[in-house]
């Protein structure tokens, strides 16, 4: 499987080296805006680089692409790989509206080629195991959830990019990008939600979108949840999870089960070994490729075997669809920075 990089940023060197590491896949080509960056990938993987996207897509032999460019170009860019009869995976999120995912779904139903998304979180051993849990009845049925995505983000990190914490490239802020994936565990462990309360806020950075998302969420099958993210909690701290159920709480820091409070007292469940500091938590360079090599073996497996990946397009547009839920119940809730000194 011959592999073309959309993107030449943080995300698309995980990718590169994510895609390396699967049996079988080579990466041939990478496009990028930016000239030293795409040089330096496509030098270190043995690639040819391209500042030309129409000839990027006209590459050959490659078979599929990877969408690692800023979130507002994923649909534009997933479209006309897939016009281009290419396999299309994407970087979270699939795309910064409903309106954009459905038409990259379109499009890559019309060009008859897979659509795949990285969630790599799904691929998490302790994560998928409570998964497993929930859907064996060991927490018995599930009545309330609690996820904390309290990161930071130095002014740089916005301040340096183009694109980042803007409404038309990032479709959002600390929810949208940063809150995503959680929003998608939240969905994939506990089904679809009917009613949402959300309140937004730019509390530290100087931003167009919101530092800080909170929402109260109801899902279909009665469970509630609260639901944290920004980007604005100095210095970052791990992700947390916890779920309870009426046969006992798992919780969840840094994707590791670090308490398991349950009636059949399962011998082994917990992680005795405490859960390491999450890069992810202070900086947005991933050091642990491991989830996105999953994620992509799996989209080329499917590839090959013809059959669903294991997050495809509908399945990633509920996350957006959720977010646009929780920004318009949001509306007019909004606080800005001048606001709140």
């Amino acid at each position: 499987m011959r592999i073309g990089l959309i993107g030449g940023g943080n995300i698309s060197i995980t990718h590169a080296r994510a895609a390396s590491a699967v049996s079988g896949v080579e990466v041939v080509a990478v496009y990028g805006t930016n000239h030293d960056k795409v040089s330096r990938l496509s030098q270190e993987f043995g690639a040819i680089p391209y500042q030309d996207f129409e000839a990027f897509l006209v590459h050959r032999p490659m078979e599929m692409v990877i969408v690692g460019s800023p979130s507002g170009l994923h649909a534009e860019q997933g479209i006309l790989a897939a016009q281009q009869g290419l396999h299309v995976l994407v970087e979270k999120p699939i795309a910064i509206s409903v309106e954009q995912s459905a038409e990259l779904i379109a499009a890559c139903g019309k060009a008859k080629v897979k659509l795949g998304v990285i969630f790599q979180d799904r691929f998490k051993p302790q994560i998928r195991l409570l998964k497993q849990l929930i859907e064996e009845g060991t927490l018995g049925r599930i009545l309330l959830a609690d996820a904390r995505v309290k990161w930071y983000r130095p002014p740089d990190y916005y301040g340096k990019s183009r694109w980042r914490g803007t409404w038309e490239l990032d479709g959002g802020g600390s929810l949208m990008n940063q809150g995503v994936h959680t929003v998608d565990l939240l969905l994939w462990l506990l089904g679809g939600v009917a009613r949402v309360q959300g309140w937004t806020a730019t509390l530290l950075h100087s931003i167009e979108t919101e530092d800080t998302a909170l929402a109260l969420l109801e899902f279909t099958r009665g469970t509630l949840a609260t639901l944290l993210a920004t980007t604005a909690a100095y210095p970052g701290y791990l992700r947390r999870l916890e779920i309870t159920g009426t046969e006992g709480t798992v919780i969840l820091e840094n994707d590791i089960i670090a308490a398991a409070h349950l009636r059949s007292k399962l011998a082994g469940l917990v992680n005795t070994v405490p859960p390491d500091l999450s890069p992810s938590s202070s900086s947005p360079v991933v050091s642990d490729f491991r989830g996105h090599q999953s994620a992509i073996e799996d989209f080329v497996r499917a590839v090959e075997q013809d059959r669903r990946p294991a997050c495809d397009g509908y399945d990633a547009q509920r996350s957006v669809a959720l977010i646009e839920k929780i920004y318009q119940a949001s509306a007019g809730t909004v606080v800005s920075k001048s606001r709140t000194q």
